[in-house]
């Protein structure tokens, strides 16, 4: 091909590409956000601490008001990157006390046609500027000493889009099925990554048929081992509806959700969700773990899992056997 006609293929190939970026704002340019902090490349989301949770729609203020961002899990120092390209401005003052992780930025998304004021909110970090022109995954700055000003709690940045909507499934990656298992469910509970089933304790066995009532009757669920307090995953998309409770006598675990999808529906009980209601993708943050140890002392903590109509969902929630 002469020279002049490779340069002139070249400009055109880039001129198209150039139109077709600019006509997509960065949620569809990269239908997830790049990883926000140097050590968690996945964006996880911070679980239950002593001071609360991180998921988005967590209770603030003794059940008052509700999360309105997403922690994502960031050690204190730790390298913050952009997780989409933009315009910055600031700074953001979260708590206006001055304190030593009172500081943050706006990214306001680029782009011709993005939705008038896009923008998201990231606080608890301190940005290397508070303006100009930023590109995805370039550094942003660095995460703000936490633990100074709560010891103990899971060090994180504060992502807030700027119209409150929830921008956790930006900011879960992709996670490509494993061969033949694109039926089975994600994982239901953190640090239990193949869903392993309770075994027997002193109050019973937790697999699908095990006695219940002296042998009277048969378990109609399966219990998915569970620490207490744990982050709880949605394990298909579906909609959420209504609380669902067991035990009907207001107990620290008498709480948990449905989730519907194509007629079929499942229930998880001995959690609490972040919401009732509404749409929810598969291994979106569903909610965490009740403390089990206050009403059953020396049980393995498990979230009971129970097909609405009753058959057994043992075989979707095998995850990573033989693998």
């Amino acid at each position: 091909m002469p020279a002049l006609s490779l340069v002139a293929l070249v400009s055109l190939v880039s001129t198209v590409f150039a139109k077709q970026l600019d006509a997509h704002p960065p949620q569809q340019q990269h239908r997830h956000w790049a990883a926000l902090c140097s050590g968690n490349p996945s964006n996880q989301i911070r679980g239950c601490d002593r001071y609360g949770c991180g998921a988005f729609g967590a209770d603030r203020h003794s059940g008052k008001e509700k999360h309105a961002g997403v922690d994502v899990v960031c050690r204190d120092g730790a390298t913050v990157y952009a997780p989409f390209s933009g315009r910055l401005s600031g700074p953001i003052r979260f708590f206006h006390n001055g304190n030593a992780i009172d500081d943050g930025v706006q990214i306001m998304g680029s782009g011709k046609s993005l939705p008038a004021g896009y923008c998201v909110k990231l606080v608890c970090i301190h940005p290397i500027r508070y303006h100009g022109q930023i590109r995805r995954g370039q550094k942003l700055g660095r995460m703000l000493p936490m633990q100074k000003v709560f010891p103990g709690i899971t060090s994180h940045i504060h992502v807030e889009n700027c119209d409150h909507s929830d921008p956790t499934p930006l900011l879960t990656p992709d996670v490509p099925p494993l061969p033949q298992q694109d039926r089975r469910w994600a994982t239901v509970c953190a640090g239990n990554p193949t869903n392993e089933i309770r075994g027997c304790d002193k109050y019973g066995c937790g697999y699908y048929g095990a006695p219940r009532r002296s042998g009277k009757g048969k378990h109609r669920a399966v219990d998915v081992i569970c620490a207490d307090g744990a982050t709880v995953y949605a394990p298909f998309s579906g909609q959420l509806s209504r609380p669902v409770k067991f035990f009907h006598n207001g107990n620290a675990i008498d709480d948990g959700v449905q989730i519907s999808s194509s007629g079929f529906c499942v229930k998880l009980l001995c959690i609490h969700p972040i919401r009732y209601s509404g749409a929810i993708s598969k291994g979106q943050v569903l909610g965490k773990m009740l403390p089990m140890q206050r009403v059953f002392p020396g049980i393995t903590s498990h979230i009971h899992i129970e097909n609405c109509d009753h058959s057994d969902p043992t075989s979707n929630l095998e995850r990573g056997k033989g693998q």
